[in-house]
């Protein structure tokens, strides 16, 4: 089924789009692929980007079953050029509306292609976002069991599904559909603090 991409806030595009126009801002941008595309630009999939917020007694009570928040911080958009994907389009939340921030290319930009595909085979509708967990240098694609939900107020869900994109930590396998409610554990743990040593007497 389809996935159901939720709009992207009109002042986000418009900024990629006005960034896109601008010969200096492709041809300052860290992205040779972007530099070096000839004919027209266009900006598509518009996801918005979420952090992992780790789980704390407050969202627990809030959330009913202790799953982490997730914080909007952006939009990233795909640039494409003909047949192929050159760069993205990052956009972030100023105090003065939504701006553009930067053009970027990597391995997680043809993984995000490869992870939308991997959904958009599935039987049930998802509403797509990215899921940056910083502290495992990890990005996924977050699949949300609410397929109409606002975008902006998403939070994870236990049945919602996500998509480790590659490079992925070590032990964790890119492009495995994972439901939320078994992933999320695993990447809690891992986010957790050492415990402190004893003193020894």
């Amino acid at each position: 089924m389809p996935l159901q991409v939720p709009p992207a806030p009109a002042p986000a595009l418009r900024s990629v789009l006005a960034a896109l126009s601008s010969p200096t801002a492709v041809r300052e941008a860290r992205t040779p692929s972007l530099r070096s595309s000839a004919g027209p630009l266009v900006a598509e999939h518009p996801l918005p980007v979420h952090v992992l917020e780790p789980p704390s007694p407050a969202a627990g009570a809030v959330a009913g079953r202790g799953l982490p928040g997730a914080r909007l911080t952006g939009w990233r958009f795909h640039i494409r050029a003909g047949e192929r994907v050159a760069a993205a389009g990052e956009t972030v939340r100023t105090a003065d509306g939504w701006t553009f921030s930067h053009f970027c290319e990597g391995p997680y930009l043809m993984s995000t292609e490869r992870a939308l595909r991997q959904a958009d085979a599935l039987a049930a509708a998802y509403q797509p976002h990215l899921l940056s967990v910083p502290g495992l240098y990890m990005l996924t694609l977050w699949l949300h069991s609410d397929a109409t939900a606002d975008a902006a107020s998403a939070q994870p869900a236990a049945a919602d599904l996500l998509i480790p994109l590659a490079p992925a930590p070590p032990g964790i396998a890119a492009h495995r559909m994972h439901r939320l409610s078994d992933l999320v554990p695993v990447l809690t743990h891992r986010l957790a603090p050492a415990p402190l040593l004893g003193t020894l007497a």
